[in-house]
């Protein structure tokens, strides 16, 4: 008896999406411990919650395609580019990451509504809308940094934004606990 629900052109998106966000999880980590080096202990802040936050999208992706009776298929994950200049640069890089996940998210939300995979594409759904919220914050972080004065902001600039960030929660929801209501 066949028990896996999944196409498998849609099980190897699936299980390539769960490898692009552990990438994502590496990206904010290697940014995290570049900003934290560089004084900026809030920003780095900020970005180690969203290393964790990746790695719950990974999970939502591992538990999905298993409770669809699929196969996962971990793959290496290639290291980081190089660290960021600035804090224009590193937050330049967060959001050229996110719209690239969103790219990859639309499509396997394309796919699943082609091939009337409507669990996947409700599944999907969620990580439509998180991707909206992380494309909005990275862009309102970009504003801030123009503002300040971009590539030429001053440190009294720069530290009000490591500040701002330091004070954010430093807890991401655990990926079981996520609900559309409360990603």
């Amino acid at each position: 008896m066949k028990t896996n629900r999944l196409s498998k052109s849609i099980e190897a998106a699936l299980n390539a999406q769960m490898t692009k966000e552990a990438y994502a999880s590496q990206i904010y980590l290697a940014q995290a411990a570049w900003a934290t080096a560089e004084g900026y202990g809030g920003v780095g802040n900020f970005l180690f919650r969203h290393a964790h936050e990746e790695r719950n999208h990974m999970m939502k992706f591992l538990e999905y395609i298993l409770n669809r009776g699929g196969k996962v298929t971990v793959m290496a994950i290639p290291a980081p580019d190089k660290n960021p200049s600035n804090l224009q640069d590193c937050f330049n890089k967060v959001f050229e990451q996110e719209v690239d996940n969103t790219a990859s998210i639309y499509k396997i939300v394309k796919m699943s509504l082609e091939q009337e995979d409507w669990a996947t594409w409700n599944f999907m759904q969620w990580f439509v809308k998180e991707q909206v919220e992380e494309e909005t914050l990275s862009l309102n972080l970009l504003d801030k940094i123009k503002i300040a004065g971009g590539e030429k902001a001053t440190d009294e600039a720069l530290q009000e934004l490591n500040k701002e960030l330091k004070n954010m929660a430093d807890e991401a929801p655990e990926a079981r606990e996520a609900t559309t209501e409360n990603p």
